[in-house]
C-alpha cells in the first residue's frame, strides 16, 4: 500500500475549507436574497446586504451610504438625509413647483440622482451624475412646430351674412323704403378700383425652396387702392397642378421703419378673389443673425382661382406705428410705404 508523503494532508484540508467557506449558505454571495452588486471606482465588483427598513420606513443609513456610487471627480456622493427624503403627502407649503421639477429633469429633493458609468484612459470606471433634459423635440429644434395660420381679415365676394337671429324689430326692407342707399362690401369697394389694369411687367415669380427677396421701394410701381394710394409687388402664384394650396411664411424687415402688408389675391384676369388685411403678425426682434421683422403665416389656394398676390399697404396702417417694450422703455417703430419682404412656400411633412 502507497502511503501519500505527511505533509501534503494540510494543504488538502485547507482546500476543502476554502471552498466549503465560499459555499455558506449553498450559494454565492452574489446570488443571494438580500444582497445588491455594485462597482467601486476602482472597477471591482462589491455585494453589500440590502438594508433593512427601520419602524419608521427609513432604511438603515450606514449601509446605504456604503453602497453610495461615485461621481466623476472620485469623491463619494452623501447619502440622502432624512429630512430630504421625499414627502408622502404633499402640503401647500411643500407641494412642488411643476416648472422648477421640470427643470430639475423630475428629480425630486432628496431624491439620488440618475448617473451613468463609464471607463476612463486608465481602465477605470467612473460614475457621472446627470439632469434628464425633459424639453419636447419642438424645444431641441428636432421638429419644427406646427404651422399656425395668421389670424386676420379675410374680405370676398358675396353680400354679407345675415345674423341668424336678428335683433328684436329687424326689418331687412327698412333701409329700401327710407330711401338709404346700403354701403357696399369692403370687397366691393375694392373691386372696384383694383386691379385689372395693373402692369405684369416686373412681376415676380414664385421661387420653391427657399426664401426670396421681393423689395418695395420708391422706385416701385404706385396704385390707388380703395384704402390709398401706395406702392405695391405682383407676384405670381406657383403653379395649380403642383401646389393646389399652400402656406407661406411672409416677414416684413425693418428698413427705416416697418412695411405693414395687405394682399390682395387676383384670378388670371386680374380681377380680385380674396382680400385679407389687419393681420395679426408677430414681431421678431433684432439678433445678432437677423434684422427685426414682422411675421405671418398665410394659405394661398391656386386650385381656386388664385393666380397672382399683390403685397400693398393701407393709409391706415401708415398712421400707426408698433410700439416694443425694451429694457430701457417703451420703443416706437413707425410704419412706412416701402420695405423688404421675404416670402418661403411651406412644405408639411
Amino acid at each position: 500500500m502507497t502511503r501519500r508523503p505527511w505533509y501534503r494532508i494540510p494543504i488538502v484540508a485547507a482546500a476543502i475549507a476554502v471552498l466549503a467557506g465560499c459555499q455558506v449558505g449553498g450559494a454565492p454571495v452574489s446570488e443571494r436574497e438580500g444582497y445588491f452588486t455594485w462597482v467601486d471606482e476602482q472597477g471591482q465588483v462589491r455585494y453589500s446586504p440590502i438594508p433593512e427598513k427601520t419602524s419608521d420606513g427609513a432604511r438603515d443609513s450606514e449601509a446605504g451610504s456604503a453602497a453610495a456610487p461615485e461621481d466623476s471627480s472620485g469623491q463619494e456622493e452623501p447619502a440622502t438625509p432624512p429630512a430630504l427624503q421625499p414627502e408622502e403627502e404633499y402640503t401647500l407649503e411643500n407641494y412642488p413647483d411643476a416648472e422648477q421639477l421640470a427643470r430639475d429633469g423630475y428629480v425630486r429633493p432628496g431624491e439620488r440622482r440618475p448617473y451613468f458609468t463609464w471607463r476612463d484612459a486608465e481602465g477605470n470606471i467612473r460614475v457621472s451624475y446627470y439632469t434628464p433634459d425633459t424639453r419636447t423635440d419642438i424645444q431641441k429644434g428636432r421638429v419644427q412646430p406646427p404651422v399656425e395660420i395668421t389670424p386676420a381679415s379675410i374680405h370676398q365676394p358675396g353680400a354679407a351674412p345675415v345674423p341668424e337671429t336678428p335683433v328684436e324689430g329687424y326689418d331687412p326692407d327698412a333701409m329700401a323704403i327710407l330711401g338709404v342707399e346700403e354701403e357696399a362690401s369692403f370687397f366691393s369697394q375694392f373691386a372696384g378700383s383694383c386691379c385689372q389694369n395693373l402692369s405684369t411687367r416686373d412681376r415676380h415669380s414664385w421661387i420653391s425652396g427657399r426664401e426670396f427677396e421681393v423689395d418695395i421701394s420708391d422706385a416701385s410701381e404706385r396704385h390707388d387702392f380703395a384704402t390709398g394710394t401706395s406702392p405695391f409687388a405682383l407676384v405670381a402664384l406657383p403653379d395649380a397642378r403642383q401646389y393646389p394650396d399652400f402656406v407661406f411664411r411672409l416677414r416684413s424687415f425693418a428698413r427705416d421703419g416697418l412695411f405693414v402688408p395687405s394682399l390682395a389675391f387676383l384670378d388670371e384676369e386680374l380681377r380680385p378673389v380674396r382680400v385679407v388685411t389687419d393681420m395679426a403678425m408677430g414681431f421678431e426682434p433684432e439678433s445678432w443673425h437677423s434684422r427685426a421683422y414682422l411675421q405671418a403665416w398665410i394659405p394661398a389656394f391656386p386650385a381656386r382661382g388664385e393666380r397672382w398676390m399683390v403685397i400693398f399697404t393701407r393709409a391706415q396702417d401708415l398712421d400707426g406705428q408698433t410700439v416694443l417694450e425694451t429694457g430701457q422703455g417703451p420703443q416706437s417703430i413707425p410704419h412706412v410705404s416701402t420695405g423688404e419682404l421675404g416670402l418661403e412656400l411651406v412644405v408639411e411633412d
